[in-house]
Parts: structure tokens; sequence; C-alpha cells
């Protein structure tokens, strides 16, 4: 995909991810939603007419061109040897979640009761792994992607299925910035085929909105687990009570 293409292609995910429509850019630039349209199909930006989108989500082309290259290829998954590693030291899997979410050196320093020694030999060691390129000054270079996939049953998927069964969901989901829906009933398997289409594509909008809001500054932003699932599943204590010949919906 040649570089202008690329770049089109990560302003429209940021631009979804702000919930920003053609008719919205129309307005902005003071054109018909028609030419707008034109523009994204035939990627004929000026450098002026980009700002100004850029401006209507308070960034700046630097802004863009830091998501452009975030959202290159990356390692889509780690190693089992990778992954036994991070989950065997709890300061280094630290540290790599927090390179994984863009935190600099010094706000990991800030935030975490880590020495600067500590965390250097934490960045070494991932260096060492592959999952970054270690730069001067303490600076580094992510190389796995922002949705790369967890090895199916692996150390890393173990752990978090242990944290997620014990700690996230021991809460009443009550604040303004928290939510738990849970919907129970007897769905077809088309219609199932197409809520796990819909579950990929909102995971897939989390990864866009991280990337978007990656300019705030950090006290502005919050560690924020989401939980997508779907399965057959019956309530445990209906199970005695179930007939041989339940269908496949019926299994536990």
């Amino acid at each position: 995909m040649a570089q202008s293409q690329a770049l089109v292609q990560t302003l429209k995910r940021t631009l979804r991810a702000a919930r920003i429509t053609y008719a919205d850019i129309a307005a902005h630039l003071g054109m018909s939603e028609a030419n707008v349209k034109r523009l994204f199909a035939t990627q004929s930006f000026t450098l002026r007419r980009l700002e100004s989108i850029c401006e209507m989500m308070n960034m700046d082309l630097g802004d863009l061109f830091s998501l452009h290259e975030s959202a290159r290829e990356r390692i889509q998954h780690l190693t089992r040897k990778q992954e036994q590693e991070l989950v065997s030291d709890t300061r280094l899997l630290l540290v790599a979640v927090c390179v994984r979410n863009r935190q600099g050196f010094e706000e990991i320093v800030a935030s975490y009761r880590l020495t600067e020694p500590e965390i250097i030999r934490c960045l070494a060691r991932l260096d060492r792994l592959g999952i970054i390129e270690l730069l001067p000054g303490n600076r580094f270079k992510l190389l796995i992607d922002e949705n790369f996939d967890w090895l199916p049953n692996g150390p890393i998927e173990r752990f978090y299925q242990q944290q997620i069964q014990e700690q996230f969901l021991d809460a009443n989901f009550a604040a303004d910035i928290e939510s738990r829906q849970f919907q129970f009933g007897l769905l077809g398997e088309s219609s199932c085929l197409l809520l796990k289409q819909k579950l990929r594509e909102l995971a897939r909008e989390f990864t866009e909105l991280h990337r978007s809001d990656l300019s705030l500054p950090l006290n502005r932003r919050y560690n924020v687990g989401l939980l997508l699932a779907m399965r057959p599943w019956e309530l445990t204590a209906f199970k005695p009570l179930l007939k041989d010949e339940a269908g496949p919906l019926g299994q536990g």
C-alpha cells in the first residue's frame, strides 16, 4: 500500500473513532459533502485541508503521522517463551503493559513504585525479547501491534483468565465511565455469527480510540478494561432440570 493511501486510511479510522462524519467535514471546510467524499476517494488533499481536518480532532499533522506510524504492520503474536517470561515477573509485565500503552519512561517513574534502574532493566529485557526497540535516552519503539492476539491457552491467556474471573468482574460497575451488560436469550446460528462480527468491530474500535487518545496527557486517560465474550451457555443452577434432548444452546 502506498504511503499516501495508508495515511488516508489512518485519517479515516481516526475520524470514525472521533465520530466525525463526511457532513461534519463538509461544514468545517465549507464544501459539499459530495466533494468531501471525492477528496477521500481520490486522496487529493492539500496540506492545508488535511491540517484543517486534523484540527477537528484537536490534532496536528504530526499527530496524524504518529498514528500512521503506530498503525504500520507489527508483530501479531508473541511466542510461548516470550509470554512465559512476561508473566513470570510482575515488574516486567507491568513495564510491558506501560510501553504497550505508550507511557514513556518518565511517566512510568511517576506512576509506579519502580526505581529507574529497575525500569531500565525491564526495558532492556523487552528489547531482548523483541517486543520493543530500546532507543537512546530510555525511549523505545514498540514492535508489537496494539491488538495482537495472545496464544490460545498460552501463559498470558491463562494469567488474564484468572485475573478476570477473580478481580475484573468483582465490581458493581456503577461509576459514570463503567458499564456491565449481560444479555441471555435463544438465538439462531446466523444471529450468533452477526453478533460475533459486531464484537470484533467493537474490539477494533477500542484499539482506534486508544490510538487517537495517545495525544491526551496521562492524567486525562484511564486504564480501561473491556471484556467481550459470547458463547452457548446455561446457568449452572438450571442444568439438573435439562432434559437429555436439549439442543446445542442448552449446553454449558
